[in-house]
């Protein structure tokens, strides 16, 4: 599999078809363990995911079991999400992560958001250096952009048509590619 840079994937104009790296390419051994998303305002829950959490109330939440690899499942989860958090100006995300046995330099993430595999938004954060067999918390603040009415109506009425891409990075070389 040929490597991936950071600008290689900002440079995507749709969402990638495949993983971008094997689950065998997590070299630091990162694990995520948790992730919530806020309502920035209210604090309330809208999405929580993790090794023990059940799935919120009235929230799909699928995991693909269907891959040819088993691990594969975990990588990609299904969610839906109503008009009225779509229509938020803010949100928050709460990441728990942990490290293995190495030092972790320059620790990155880039998200890209599609509809119909056209970009929403796009984030690209960098949480630096992580200290080998630390458990992690990264909060963030996203401002969500304004959408049209028509857009938020086809975004619920095809919830499935919205994809994510995550793709996680050390130093130059993106490490591990999570698809939600």
């Amino acid at each position: 599999m040929a490597t991936v840079t950071p600008s290689d994937v900002l440079e995507y104009r749709k969402p990638s078809d495949t993983f971008l790296c094997p689950i065998s390419a997590n070299s630091y051994s990162i694990e995520f363990l948790s992730f919530v998303i806020s309502d920035y305002e209210t604090k309330k829950t809208i999405f929580e995911v993790g090794k023990d959490i059940p799935a919120p109330v009235g929230m799909e939440m699928d995991f693909d079991y269907s891959s040819a690899a088993p691990d594969e499942a975990f990588r990609r989860i299904k969610y839906t999400f109503s008009e009225d958090v779509l229509r938020l100006p803010l949100v928050g995300t709460s990441l728990v992560f942990s490290i293995g046995d190495e030092p972790l330099p320059e620790f990155r993430m880039i998200e890209r958001h599609y509809f119909r595999s056209k970009l929403v938004k796009s984030y690209d954060f960098n949480f630096g250096f992580c200290i080998p067999g630390s458990t992690n918390t990264w909060d963030s603040v996203y401002a969500l952009p304004p959408l049209e009415d028509d857009m938020i109506q086809d975004m619920v009425q095809s919830p499935f048509e919205t994809t994510s891409d995550r793709c996680v990075g050390v130093a130059v070389a993106v490490g591990v590619g999570v698809k939600m």
